[in-house]
């Protein structure tokens, strides 16, 4: 049996940084610290934060470089891909996970544009509403 499934939850470290295939497709790398709190032997809490590499793909992609930013809280379910490269003669590796769903969590940010007319007593206020972002894996080019 083999299974590749990774679920992660944390903050943007930095601002996407998206780039385009040269047929079209969105590719959006996010990194995103996730901490851990744990209280030691002598009852002191202390805390871990591991910084994993993300990358998404296509519709996802731009929708994380449209409405993430630095700082940014979200869920990500993906699998895990290792890299490997040669660089100065040196072998080297990286795991990353390759986003297959993912969750805005948190607030839902405003992007700054032109201020909105106040709505009349008349119009409801708009609903607020998690957004999900679903990837097939046949949208990922490996």
């Amino acid at each position: 049996m083999n299974l590749n499934k990774t679920q992660i939850a944390g903050r943007l470290t930095r601002d996407p940084e998206t780039r385009y295939t040269n047929s079209g497709l969105a590719i959006a790398d996010i990194s995103l610290a996730v901490s851990r709190f744990f209280r030691t032997d002598d009852g002191q809490t202390k805390e871990e934060t591991d910084f994993l590499d993300v990358t998404a793909f296509g519709k996802t992609a731009e929708i994380v470089q449209k409405h993430l930013h630095k700082g940014s809280p979200i869920y990500v379910e993906g699998r895990l891909k290792l890299e490997q490269w040669e660089k100065d003669g040196q072998k080297r590796s990286k795991l990353k996970v390759i986003a297959e769903q993912m969750q805005f969590v948190g607030p839902r940010q405003q992007a700054p544009a032109a201020p909105k007319p106040e709505p009349s007593p008349a119009t409801p206020a708009p609903a607020t509403a998690t957004r999900s972002v679903d990837i097939e894996p046949g949208d990922i080019p490996f």
